[in-house]
C-alpha cells in the first residue's frame, strides 16, 4: 500500500497542488508498518497532472490539506482514495494515525 503525501519543507502542505514534493510511504498490508519513504518531485501543477502521475507511482492513498473537488473526482478515477482535512505534520506521522483510524481531519482546506 502507497500513500502520498503532498509536502513542503518536510511537513504537509494545505493545498497539495503547491507542494514542493511528495513523500510516497510504503506500507507492509500485513504488519501495518512502515517500510519505506521516496521522496518525488512532482510534474508542473496543470489540471489533471497530478492523479494520473500519482496513479503511475502506484499510489492507493492521498492524505491532503485541501483539494479542490475536480481534482478529487481524478484522483478517484484513477483508483486513489482520497482524505482531506489533514493538519500539517510529518507524513509518516500522518500515515500511521489513518492506518489506527486516529488521523484527524477537519474541513477541507481548499474551496475550489
Amino acid at each position: 500500500m502507497k500513500y502520498a503525501i503532498p509536502c513542503v519543507n518536510g511537513k504537509l502542505c494545505m493545498h497539495f497542488g503547491h507542494c514542493q514534493e511528495f513523500i510516497m510511504v510504503e506500507v507492509d498490508d500485513t504488519t501495518q508498518t512502515i517500510v519505506g519513504t521516496e521522496n518525488l518531485n512532482p510534474p508542473p501543477h496543470e489540471p489533471g497532472v497530478l492523479p494520473q502521475w500519482l496513479h503511475e507511482q502506484g499510489a492507493n492513498v492521498i492524505i491532503a490539506g485541501g483539494m479542490g473537488s475536480r481534482a478529487q473526482q481524478l484522483f478517484e478515477q484513477n483508483g486513489i482514495q482520497v482524505v482531506t482535512g489533514a493538519q500539517s505534520a510529518a507524513p509518516e506521522e500522518l500515515v500511521n494515525a489513518y492506518m489506527t483510524s486516529s488521523l484527524v481531519t477537519g474541513s477541507n482546506a481548499c474551496d475550489h
